[in-house]
């Protein structure tokens, strides 16, 4: 649970690892290796001993590849990363490129000369990444190669050991649903649509599926596995058995088989004439060609578990709402420490500041984890988005600058993602003015009403325009699915400028995070989970609406808003907010803290 701040990563990393690579690609006669950021299971945090390009870069980031070649390596990494990428991977030994563009197929179709045999894991690519990166090295007369055995696993010296963690059941009282009903609503799926099959590979799938948590994934309870389950109602559970207990045995049942993983490919193969659904996105290039080439009819469609694990119970709601009472008071204390004379004279680090928030979440027994590493950012590091502190980098909180801190916890109840960006001393203007155009898109975001079909791309303007009208932007999404007691990220849903083709439906959980970042000066980031709820008739309307309803729980500082920006409904707005996590908390606090969020809670009259 204790977050590391030691420096991870780093040139030094590709210095020693690239030589032994290189010499195995010699032996293999291959002239180059595609090193994804994925593994086997597609997360996007990994398990130690899946950082294949950690090993073989430096680099540390959740989105990533590199292409080594002979006598020339590549490595990609997205916006988010500019800065990272460049700190962490060794200039001399890497050029960098765009993951996106032109990303790993646009470097093959244009780089890769005529004969050069490129090999890759298929278990570590989708299906459609491959395709892109075939139809790239047709272009460029390059031979790609799928390889049995992952290169950078033989030459690693010291890998970790997979993980291990045991797995434990999911109770009924915060699942909601038994997993046997969940398996038989697949299952009436599947023969709906004249399925034999489905084969489910994303971790988060398996445990919302059969109401299991694990720890084989940092920050994330989960149980690395895979699993299939039949038309007929029963299931198969491909694990590693040493990580189940006997309570865990029983609560599967004998509806569920239990086997290794390596029994895997000879199950599939004993689908020959069936048909087996799997999801392009989330399982590997591996699973498709194994299927294929058993005589498995393929059939592509989006993991069955996604939309009900996306759209929340009525008792994983209430759960949300829990987590978030709980977490929101340890928030309340941190950012009444924040304001006291050491933090604001700049007598606190990013790392001290860090430590302190995950100390006062700690405080609840009920914690299981964080839910991420925290990004806990001063002044110029709060201006990168996924910027994550240690002992090189850790800044000073000093007066006259921002403080973006933006953590999260995991509770058996929910899981937890909050924002919140604090003035240490007196802001500035343009600090204020910047700060209150992003409250202002984050309030519009949280009141909006719509119909059902809508989904998080047509409400993506609404966090953005005031900031638009001000001739700035930010680059990253504006909202994400989170679990129940799972991943902070969760698909499908999310709200976001590229298109995303998943309607917001009722229960469905998602972030709220419009953000302004002015390089080498300050970032500024508010967040509150939300939750898409039934909204009340509107009087006079025509059709049913959707709408919103907070989640988090925690002040915005009052310090940092320009209240003459405001249009009445939003000063409303705000001042319900706050008097609600005033009422909330209030009972919980006594003494100083109980007067500081008094204050920190006023009506934008009272400023």
């Amino acid at each position: 649970m204790i977050q590391n701040f030691e420096v991870t990563g780093g040139p030094h990393i590709g210095r020693a690892n690239l030589p032994l690579l290189r010499a195995r690609l010699a032996e293999l006669q291959l002239d180059g290796l595609i090193v994804p950021h994925e593994d086997e299971y597609q997360n996007e945090y990994l398990p130690a001993n899946a950082d294949r390009l950690g090993w073989v870069s430096g680099f540390t980031g959740s989105a990533g590849a590199a292409i080594i070649m002979s006598d020339r390596a590549v490595m990609f990494s997205d916006g988010r990363y500019t800065l990272q990428v460049r700190a962490q991977v060794d200039g001399d030994l890497y050029e960098f490129a765009d993951l996106l563009d032109p990303g790993v197929a646009g470097w093959i179709a244009t780089q890769a000369r005529n004969g050069e045999r490129i090999g890759y894991d298929p278990r570590l690519v989708s299906p459609d990444n491959l395709a892109r990166w075939q139809q790239a090295a047709e272009l460029s007369g390059a031979c790609l190669l799928a390889l049995t055995s992952n290169p950078v696993d033989e030459v690693w010296r010291g890998r970790p050991k997979a993980p291990a963690a045991l797995i434990h059941p999911h109770p009924i009282e915060f699942a909601g649903v038994s997993h046997g009903s969940k398996i038989a609503a697949i299952a009436s799926e599947l023969q709906e649509q004249g399925v034999d099959a489905t084969l489910i590979t994303a971790p988060s799938s398996i445990a919302w599926l059969f109401n299991i948590r694990g720890g084989d994934v940092a920050c994330s309870p989960l149980p690395l596995s895979t699993a299939m389950v039949h038309k007929d109602g029963t299931a198969c559970l491909f694990v590693n058995e040493a990580k189940l207990t006997d309570e865990t045995r029983m609560h599967l049942g004998n509806s569920i088989k239990i086997k290794p993983e390596s029994a895997i490919e000879a199950s599939i193969s004993s689908l020959k004439g069936s048909a087996l659904r799997i999801d392009p996105a989330s399982a590997s290039a591996w699973y498709f060609e194994t299927a294929a080439s058993s005589g498995v009819r393929v059939v592509r469609a989006q993991d069955p578990c996604l939309i009900p694990k996306a759209c929340k119970n009525e008792v994983e709601i209430e759960g949300a709402r829990i987590a978030h009472r709980r977490d929101g008071l340890a928030l309340v204390r941190f950012l009444h420490w924040l304001s006291s004379d050491s933090v604001q004279n700049g007598a606190v680090d990013e790392i001290t500041a860090a430590s302190k928030l995950e100390s006062f979440r700690t405080v609840a027994p009920e914690l299981k984890d964080i839910s991420f590493e925290s990004i806990s950012g001063a002044g110029p590091n709060g201006a990168i988005v996924h910027y994550r502190v240690n002992t090189n980098t850790n800044l000073t909180l000093e007066p006259g600058s921002l403080f973006l801190i933006d953590s999260g916890g995991q509770y058996l109840e929910g899981t937890t993602d909050v924002t919140r960006t604090v003035a240490i001393g007196k802001p500035d203007d343009e600090m204020r003015d910047c700060f209150t155009r992003v409250l202002k898109g984050h309030i519009a975001l949280s009141r909006v009403r719509f119909p059902a079909g809508t989904t998080g791309t047509h409400l993506d303007a609404l966090a953005r325009m005031y900031l638009w009208e001000a001739g700035l932007d930010y680059d990253h999404g504006t909202g994400h699915g989170v679990g129940s007691y799972l991943g902070v990220h969760e698909g499908p849903q999310g709200i976001t400028r590229g298109w995303n083709s998943t309607e917001l439906r009722a229960g469905m959980i998602v972030s709220n995070e419009p953000g302004f970042y002015k390089q080498g000066a300050f970032g500024i980031r508010i967040e509150n989970l939300q939750v898409v709820t039934a909204a009340a008739q509107i009087e006079g309307g025509e059709r049913p609406m959707l709408g919103f309803e907070s989640l988090t729980l925690a002040p915005i500082d009052l310090c940092l808003i320009k209240p003459e920006l405001l249009s009445p409904v939003e000063t409303k707005w705000l001042d319900d907010y706050h008097k609600q996590v005033r009422e909330t908390h209030m009972p919980h606090l006594s003494g100083e803290t109980a007067n500081w969020l008094q204050q920190a809670t006023r009506k934008i009259s009272e400023i």
